[in-house]
This record gives structure tokens, C-alpha cells and sequence, in this order.
């Protein structure tokens, strides 16, 4: 049987009468724009995040987006971020007129190298963006502390890690403002784009629910230039179901990894790196190992399906070439880049299911014998895998 990367369909079947409660529930009131659903969702979702205010916007990119123009970050203006994200983090960016700072990442967790930030700080920089990848925080408190010494703005782009904390406290309200996604397969996921802003700032909710909505202060009267950003009430309604098994859901999650690191102790690969201090939410699991691309089609044949998170680093997309970088800039996620693979994870994944990737893994391994050198890995590392 094919074990997809991930099954929407199997978590629908589980939770499928209060879906289909709570979308009759919109068709009946015919709120499908705003209305007592979106309200009703924000409430919860900034409670679950501990957090004064949310602003449910149409995707993850906008709630970026929205952030951005709310600290009035401008043409001109700099703001780093990871060079190893999805590319949507540079976009909202870009789309302010300002530009993209790229930053390699750690060689371990993937997240940005927090000691690599201060050396890209000039006159023009307004922001650091945290981006907390595949589920792990990033090193708040370095970053935290970079921004004052600065005076510059934080932003967390927690758009894969809802429900994850660093440090007993959930991230998206560390920085000034924090954006969400509720892209489907994310591990709080709508049945369609989705986004959202977190912050304790009254000032930014008000600014960003007015651009959500052509600027508009009033029925008519727009101050802002904004557009149409809303997130619907089919959505918000299904978004609300799916928040209260949220915390279930991560647990499973982090299951399904534990399953991994055990079924996979005993192969030279390099598993993803979990610091003491941060909950991590696995939204995705990523390995690292040689011949990445001959392994996952070995893997597809297999009936195992895989992803790739991210393949080309940001300074290598036709769209910043003119910000001059070249080969070597970023080493660590150029490296990576070339070795990652995410394998399937998803609250509904089976135990047989992890063993039976762990066994076509073995038998890659044995027909090609193209795993990395042990000595080319931390042996001190607590995930290392010992052959």
C-alpha cells in the first residue's frame, strides 16, 4: 500500500461529523465573509496562543505581508531572515519595496544562525524575521537580544510551528507581530489558504484588520491602502474544530518522530536535531543523507512518498539574482540543500507504516551502499545515528 507524504483524507474521516457540522453550520447562516465564525476563531486562537489579538487574514504570505507594512517597513529598508525558508518569507518582504538579507542557517536544526545576524546589520535595517522551521523554534533569546542592542523590530514567521514553544512559552508571541499559515497541510490546516497575525499590539490588530479589507475604517470610508485579505467563515469554521485536537495532534507527531529516531538508530544517516529547551512540533522530518535524489525515487518505486524542504536556497532563485550573491555564501544550506529529505509525518501515520520506510531504507542502503562516512558526522550529537 502507497504511504503518502501526507493524508488530509485520513484525518477528515476521523474528525468528518464535526467538519460537516460546523460547514452546514455556515451554509445556514450564510456567513461566509467575516462574521461570527472568523471572530469566534481569533478569540481561540490567540487564547491558544497566549497572546492578546489575532487577525485571521487570507494566507500566511499576507499575515508577512501585513506585518511588514504595519511597522511601515518601506522601499529602501533592509530585513534579514534565513536564506533557507520557504520563499514566501522573502516575498512579503520584497513586496514592500524593501530588501531580503539572507543568513545561513545551523547545520543542525536548520534554523537561522543566530551568531551569523549582527555581521548584516547596517543603517538601513528594520527587522529580523524568525523563522521557526519544520516545527523548532528558533534561538529567540540571541535574536531577542541582537534586535535591542539594534533597535531594530522582531518578526516570527511561525507559519510551520503551531503549537511549538521555546523555552515553556508558545512561540508567536515573542515578536512585535507573528505570522501563521493554515495552508491545508500545515499541522493546524484550513480546507484552503488561510493565514493569520498574532500580537499583544492593539495598534498593529487594528492596522492589519483594516488592510485585510481595502483599508477600510468604515463601510466606505477607506484610510489605508489595503486590499482583499479575509479569511472566509467556511474556513475559519473548520479551523475552529480542528484547533481543539491541535495539542493531541502534535503529540502523535512527535510519536511518530520518536518512532523514527528508534527504527532509524542503527542507519548512518543524520536525523533532524531537537534542542533541550524547545518543543518541537514536527511538521516535518528531515533527514539528511548522500544520493538524496536517487533515494527518493528508490523510495516512489517503494510506494513512499517524500518531499524536499527546500531544494534551492533563496539566494539561488532567478528572483534576487540581482542581489549579487554567489556560490559559497551561505555553505551550510547549499550543502544541505543538496542532501535534505523530509519523510512522511502526519498524526495518522502508523508504526508499520515508519517500518516499513526504515526497511526500504535498508534495502537502498544494501543495493547501493551510498551512505556518508561515520566520521563525516557529530558523534556527539544526541541524535546521531550509530551504525
Amino acid at each position: 500500500m502507497q504511504i503518502n507524504f501526507v493524508d488530509l483524507n485520513k484525518q477528515y474521516n476521523l474528525i468528518k461529523p464535526e467538519i460537516d457540522d460546523a460547514i452546514q453550520r455556515v451554509i445556514k447562516n450564510s456567513s461566509f465573509i467575516g462574521g461570527e465564525e472568523v471572530n469566534a476563531f481569533e478569540e481561540e486562537f490567540a487564547r491558544y496562543c497566549d497572546a492578546n489579538y489575532c487577525a485571521g487574514v487570507n494566507s500566511g504570505t499576507d499575515a508577512l505581508k501585513f506585518i511588514c507594512m504595519a511597522l511601515e517597513i518601506k522601499e529602501g529598508d533592509e530585513v534579514i531572515l534565513p536564506v533557507n525558508t520557504f520563499i514566501a518569507t522573502a516575498l512579503a518582504v520584497s513586496s514592500m519595496g524593501a530588501i531580503p538579507v539572507f543568513v545561513d542557517c545551523e547545520d543542525d536544526t536548520f534554523n537561522i544562525d543566530t551568531e551569523k545576524i549582527e555581521e548584516k546589520i547596517t543603517s538601513r535595517t528594520k527587522a529580523i524575521i524568525a523563522v521557526h522551521l519544520y516545527g523548532q523554534s528558533a534561538e529567540m533569546d540571541s535574536i531577542l537580544s541582537i534586535a535591542q542592542r539594534h533597535k531594530i523590530y522582531v518578526i516570527e514567521d511561525a507559519c510551520q510551528a503551531h503549537g511549538a514553544f521555546y523555552k515553556n512559552r508558545r512561540v508567536g508571541t515573542f515578536a512585535i507581530a507573528s505570522a501563521f499559515s493554515f495552508y491545508p497541510g500545515k499541522n493546524l490546516g484550513a480546507y484552503g489558504d488561510g493565514g493569520a497575525v498574532i500580537t499583544n499590539d492593539a495598534c498593529i490588530t487594528e492596522k492589519i484588520k483594516k488592510l485585510r479589507e481595502y483599508g477600510q475604517e468604515e463601510k466606505y470610508v477607506h484610510t489605508e491602502r489595503g486590499t482583499n485579505s479575509r479569511l472566509d467563515g467556511l474556513q475559519a469554521a473548520i479551523l475552529r474544530v480542528k484547533l481543539k485536537y491541535l495539542d493531541a495532534w502534535n503529540e502523535k507527531r512527535k510519536n511518530m518522530a520518536a518512532c523514527y529516531y528508534d527504527s532509524f538508530k542503527e542507519l548512518q544517516i543524520k536525523l533532524p536535531e531537537t534542542r533541550a529547551d524547545r518543543n518541537h512540533v514536527f511538521h516535518l522530518f528531515v533527514i539528511e543523507t548522500d544520493n538524496r535524489d536517487e533515494l527518493l525515487q528508490f523510495l516512489k518505486q517503494k510506494g513512499i512518498y517524500c518531499g524536499i524542504h527546500y531544494p534551492v536556497p533563496l539566494h539561488f532563485q532567478g528572483v534576487y539574482s540581482e542581489l549579487g550573491y554567489k556560490a559559497g555564501d551561505f555553505p551550510v544550506s547549499e550543502t544541505s540543500a543538496s542532501r535534505i529529505l523530509s519523510l512522511p509525518i502526519y498524526p495518522e501515520l502508523k508504526e508499520e507504516e515508519i517500518n516499513r520506510i526504515k526497511n526500504a531504507f535498508n534495502e537502498f542502503g544494501f543495493n547501493k551502499r551510498h551512505w556518508r562516512s561515520l566520521s563525516a558526522f557529530d558523534s556527539q550529537s544526541p541524535f546521531f545515528c550509530r551504525g
